[in-house]
């Protein structure tokens, strides 16, 4: 079992975190709210990989990179944590988007 693309998608994760307590972006300003909208994201991407890994356009194929752990049938660990780190991402990415076109709307 290797531990390198969950540990990257890991320390990715904390990055995210760090910039958001550091501008506080979103969990740091509305905790409620930004777990809601981030569990939603999750969920959804979760019900798109399951259709798609029952129609078979998505498979698991071993990796050396990759845990091994598979949390259902053709996904794995990896993939829920990706799915996390992309809906923070995104989230942190728009709430700083907003937060620069207002500072520069007041200038």
């Amino acid at each position: 079992m290797n531990l390198v693309y969950a540990a990257a998608l890991l320390i990715s994760l904390a990055c995210l975190v760090l910039l958001d307590l550091r501008f506080t972006l979103v969990f740091r300003r509305t905790p409620a709210i930004a777990a809601g909208v981030l569990l939603i994201g999750v969920v959804f991407f979760i019900a798109w990989d399951a259709v798609g890994i029952s129609l078979g356009v998505f498979r698991h194929v071993d990796s050396r990179w990759a845990t091994g752990i598979l949390l259902a049938p053709q996904f794995p660990l990896e993939e829920l944590l990706f799915l996390v780190f992309l809906g923070y991402l995104t989230l942190v990415l728009l709430s700083g988007w907003r937060r620069w076109r207002a500072k520069r709307s007041t200038r």
